[in-house]
């Protein structure tokens, strides 16, 4: 450990900015949700704390546990919070972070240069939102311990509980979830803690995390010394690289220190991730512009000094040279300033010209270092430009003129009467049969109806411009009405919700599958705002007497059947398809708002969203393969 001057950490480093009164009565706005993740909110805000420490030179390992009874064990080396009584609230500095909003290092002058934790309300909030809080701190040889209980009221005062050795030092957390703040759930989910911690490794060179489950014996250990260049590579795992080196560039000024790793891969699709301070920038920022901005300058630079392009030839776009990129980029900064309906995009304004710079720097010097491979990524962006070219003009076929003018392609949507986008909404029906039903049974007021033909193109597979000359895409592009690509505007959106609605077996599975790659390539924002939803069409139909009894699945049906009378006849009916149901059958069970079930499509990982699409709809056939052999075992309803 650091014992310099600079370790210097104390009770004058804790900054004290207001109280903790509202955070009980209001956790939402504090933790975002109640949900499972507002649950999950808790961890994230005690292990910032550690990685601030990482952060700041002075912590290596971090252990998490989730234990038997469902708490949350956080340890680390750090430094151990300051334990001296602090001079404004007459508390114990340990007492004070746990027990006051916004008390805190990152608030502070000495504390950090740079700080994680997007809200800043860290442990106080944890505290006041568990059944019980324990804290033990290593610190100057001794061990020090507080518990809290009750959200956050202080049970047993700082005592010194033992000794340890002078050069241990450290924080360890333990917390209790409070179950009647989080009614939905307190049960935490291992995979969504799995997915956070071995991007918090990435994202911190070096920094070994330890994750625990004591519920099911899982362990699992991050620590990559390469760091995000790691991070390029696994997301690159399941993709074909078209150049060997991955390409890694850092360095700092004003402060600001900029890290950058990418490689391009034979795809069509950029796969870009930002964060700043190890928060997820998903709607970008400065940090993100810099870059891109970067990009674009320093590759055209090198393809017109490389003769690749010739003088009369148009500059290559953005889009252009960040086909196939798989990007992590990582922003280092001291005060950041967060905007956009989130609070995840940065808006520090002098960030951008020195991610500029240092990502400059960096591309340039590798592509004159590197000529073989800095022929094919402009290979690949020039292929790109002319693909782009064909796009735009494919492209033309979708937009209407004057608003609702009908083509031969917007004949095939049969369009409600109201034009409300908030109470309007389109089922994606496959098939003229079904199609035909589903009119019938449908509100005409409000409820569209678009057919489409078989399983549309795959465009995990295909460029834009392929899939724009694709009728059924070009269909479905002119029905919503925003736009694709890098042109969508979602305030355009002529139906809130869009429901996609198939036969409840593989093929059904598959077309769904085909239209949610579609929608994540193209339409990402309509999956970020909730507006893609799948329609649950029974499986089963149990009639007795002048009962009909629809139902999901075969639990559902077994447990209905249990629930009648010993003696009662009934008959069963397997559900074999939408176009099999009369109009009257399908609007009671699958169209009409009142019965209906409607599961949403939410996007909450856009990482590990696109590795499973990657997996499941690209090229590559063998990691494909091996999914279905370590899955086979869990598919339910499966048709033969």
């Amino acid at each position: 450990m650091n014992n310099t001057a600079e370790n210097h950490y104390d009770a004058s480093d804790i900054q004290v900015l207001e109280g903790l009164e509202a955070v009980r009565k209001r956790p939402g706005m504090y933790i975002g949700s109640t949900s499972s993740r507002g649950l999950h909110h808790l961890v994230w805000e005690i292990v910032d704390n550690a990685i601030d420490e990482a952060l700041a030179g002075y912590c290596d390992d971090i252990e998490v546990t989730v234990n038997k009874d469902g708490s949350v064990t956080v340890k680390d080396d750090g430094r151990g919070i300051p334990v001296e009584v602090h001079p404004k609230t007459g508390l114990s500095t340990v007492e004070t972070v746990y027990t006051v909003l916004h008390a805190g290092g990152k608030f502070g002058g000495g504390g950090y240069k740079v700080s994680g934790g997007l809200h800043g309300v860290g442990a106080s909030v944890v505290n006041a939102l568990s059944k019980w809080v324990e804290v033990t701190v290593y610190k100057n040889g001794k061990i020090h311990y507080i518990k809290f209980s009750n959200g956050g009221h202080t049970e047993h005062p700082l005592n010194v509980i033992g000794e340890c050795s002078i050069d241990r030092t450290g924080t360890t957390v333990t917390f209790m979830p409070d179950p009647s703040i989080f009614k939905e759930t307190v049960d935490f989910d291992y995979d969504i803690l799995k997915n956070r911690f071995r991007e918090l490794a990435f994202l911190n060179k070096g920094l070994r995390i330890i994750l625990r489950d004591d519920r099911t014996d899982k362990k699992d250990m991050f620590v990559y010394e390469g760091g995000i260049s790691e991070y390029v590579k696994l997301l690159n795992d399941k993709k074909t690289p078209i150049h060997s080196t991955i390409v890694h560039t850092d360095g700092k000024e004003d402060g600001v220190t900029i890290e950058v790793a990418f490689q391009y891969n034979d795809g069509y699709t950029p796969a870009i991730y930002s964060f700043v301070n190890n928060i997820t920038t998903p709607e970008g920022g400065t940090h993100e512009d810099g870059v891109k901005n970067s990009l674009t300058r320093i590759i055209n630079n090198y393809a017109r000094g490389a003769k690749m392009l010739k003088d009369n030839d148009e500059n290559l776009q953005g889009e252009d040279v960040r086909e196939g990129i798989t990007m992590i980029i990582s922003a280092k900064v001291p005060d950041p300033q967060f905007e956009g309906q989130t609070k995840t995009k940065l808006g520090n304004s002098e960030v951008k010209k020195v991610a500029a710079n240092i990502f400059g720097e960096g591309l340039d010097r590798f592509l004159m270092e590197n000529p073989d491979q800095a022929k094919i990524i402009v290979e690949k962006a020039i292929t790109a430009a002319r693909a782009r070219v064909a796009a735009k003009k494919a492209r033309e076929i979708t937009r209407r003129k004057g608003g609702l003018e009908l083509t031969h392609q917007w004949g095939k949507l049969t369009d409600c009467s109201s034009k409300d986008a908030s109470v309007s909404e389109v089922f994606i029906v496959e098939g003229d049969s079904a199609a035909g039903t589903a009119k019938d049974g449908r509100d005409p007021a409000t409820q569209a109806i678009l057919p489409i033909r078989g399983k549309i193109l795959n465009v995990e597979k295909a460029r834009l411009d392929k899939a724009l000359n694709n009728e059924e895409i070009r269909t479905i592009i002119t029905a919503f009405g925003t736009g694709i690509g890098e042109e969508f505007d979602l305030s355009k959106l002529r139906y809130h919700k869009i429901i996609i609605m198939t036969d409840a077996d593989v093929d059904g599975a598959h077309i769904r599958t085909l239209l949610l790659t579609l929608f994540y390539r193209y339409f990402r924002p309509l999956l970020e705002n909730g507006h893609v939803y799948a329609a649950q069409p029974p499986l089963y139909s149990i009639k007795h007497g002048k009962t009909i009894k629809y139902v999901l699945n075969e639990e559902e049906r077994d447990a209905y059947l249990a629930s009648l009378p010993a003696n009662t006849k009934y008959d069963i009916g397997r559900m074999k398809g939408l176009g099999e149901m009369d109009a009257h059958e399908l609007r009671e069970t699958t169209m009409h708002i009142g019965t209906r079930i409607l599961k949403r499509i939410d996007l909450n990982d856009a990482i590990v969203a696109d590795e499973t699409f990657q997996l499941l709809m690209g090229e590559e056939v063998e990691p494909r393969r091996l999914f279905i052999e370590e899955n086979a075992l869990n598919v339910v309803n499966l048709d033969i």
